[in-house]
């Protein structure tokens, strides 16, 4: 019984591993789909399967549900969006793997001021969907079994990873506004774990990058048959998170956007150089249901031509093991 109680604490935690979109503890939307909040990257248990809800608030001037954070100087948006999806975990060549979707919806509206006059946009539905892949390469072998899970610690860990939206979301060629963006985009990356100290549930700290390359394609049909170009984004997440009890964590985290310089028809904008800081809340509802809160703000904004975001988020994250809920019903005696 010790043992199983000691394993259910160490993979209660599977749920959060899509916590996709937790992925939003983002300080944006597809960006929101951009930026994984801390211990999105922990592993677990090998077939292991979660379905999380992300629920943000998002207020800036550039459009939330585009992950190349095209900046409108003067221009004022507020979105709400949902994200759902579904993550699976598994092995690959002995190593721990995963693969999710996730699916944005919502609604963004946005004021635009020019020579003093005031124009509104909006639009609703379906955003783009995005695909992801992720495969350990530095660290500890994949968990297959009960024991690989009671032995595991992170240590440090290397992971590659690769996303990959696809152009299907809701589109409108007459505003510049949308949910879908019309065009290829995706990313590269690398997210690294580092373990610092103990590895025992109530105690665990982790120091957490995420280096990734955003590219995307060209948009030969943006606002009335205009074409859209944007030059490659770098993104460097970063976190420091820490147990206050068994069933509760925090991070504080950091997003620098570098890059992204975008070209319609020909005129070429400025590329982002921008800083977001925030923090997240973690809470361990039961063995199969997380809860997360965050907030997250860019800090050097004050120039026009700067972007500038504010993002609430919400998310909940329900996941399940086979193997782990075999133990349950065992457990109480079913």
């Amino acid at each position: 019984m010790k043992h199983v109680a000691e394993l259910s604490a160490r993979v209660a935690w599977l749920r959060l591993v899509p916590a996709i979109l937790l992925a939003m503890a983002a300080l944006c939307p597809p960006q929101a789909l951009a930026q994984m909040p801390a211990r999105f990257y922990w592993k677990t248990l090998s077939d292991g399967n979660a379905v999380p809800l992300i629920l943000n608030s998002i207020s800036g001037n550039t459009n939330p549900f585009d992950p190349a954070h095209i900046v409108t100087p003067g221009g004022s948006f507020d979105a709400t969006m949902a994200i759902a999806g579904y993550g699976h975990t598994f092995s690959l060549f002995d190593r721990s793997a995963m693969a999710a979707i996730i699916v944005p919806m919502g609604r963004v509206s946005g004021d635009v001021t020019v020579a003093g006059r005031t124009f509104n946009q909006s639009a609703s539905g379906f955003g783009d969907p995005m695909f992801e892949f992720d495969i350990n390469l530095i660290g500890p072998k994949a968990q297959k079994n009960i024991p690989d899970a009671m032995r595991y610690e992170p240590g440090f860990s290397v992971d590659v990873l690769a996303d990959l939206a696809v152009p299907i979301g809701e589109y409108d060629s007459s505003q510049p506004l949308n949910l879908g963006q019309n065009r290829w985009y995706g990313r590269v990356g690398m997210p690294v774990v580092w373990q610092l100290g103990d590895w025992v549930p109530g105690r665990r700290t982790t120091l957490e990058f995420l280096p990734a390359v955003w590219l995307f394609g060209n948009n030969t049909n943006y606002d009335n048959g205009k074409t859209l170009k944007t030059d490659p984004m770098f993104q460097l997440d970063a976190h420091v998170s820490r147990d206050f009890t068994e069933h509760m964590w925090g991070s504080l985290d950091l997003a620098w956007y570098n890059g992204g310089k975008a070209t319609v028809n020909g005129v070429t904008g400025e590329k982002l150089n921008n800083v977001g800081v925030g923090f997240t809340l973690g809470y361990q509802v039961n063995s199969n249901l997380g809860l997360t809160f965050g907030y997250k703000s860019t800090i050097n904004d004050n120039g026009p031509g700067d972007l500038k975001m504010d993002v609430f988020q919400i998310s909940l994250v329900y996941g399940w093991h086979p193997l782990i809920e075999g133990m349950n019903r065992l457990k109480s005696g079913q």
